[in-house]
């Protein structure tokens, strides 16, 4: 197995509501959907998030699209209009999820086109 990071095999978007930040996570293959699914769990991404608070996180899956989307509570420090924090609603806390690390198998992980 290769480590790699999210950002190479899928993408995400987000979205946020007060204090709960929603991230949907896209596979860019079919082949990486699998991985993507079986290795990014709700527990994953709770830890990702703890150092801010983050305490509960639901995941829910889209294989028609080959996507996980996850609701994280407590995340934004209050929310967008409740925080000192600057930008830091959902679209730029996806990038921290697109960070995270995916083993893959060798001769899949050495298809994922370079950065």
């Amino acid at each position: 197995m290769a480590s790699v990071l999210l950002h190479r095999i899928a993408h995400a978007r987000t979205g946020d509501k007060g204090n709960r930040l929603n991230v949907a996570v896209f596979a860019y293959e079919a082949a990486y959907w699998p991985y993507i699914r079986e290795q990014l769990t709700p527990e994953r991404v709770l830890e990702r998030f703890r150092h801010r608070g983050a305490s509960n996180v639901v995941r829910y899956e889209l294989p028609r699209l080959q996507a996980l989307n996850f609701v994280v509570d407590d995340v934004l420090e209050g929310g967008v209009n409740g925080s000192l924090n600057v930008d830091g609603h959902g679209k730029t806390n996806s990038y921290s999820v697109l960070g995270m690390r995916i083993e893959l198998p060798e001769k899949l992980a050495a298809s994922v086109s370079a950065p």
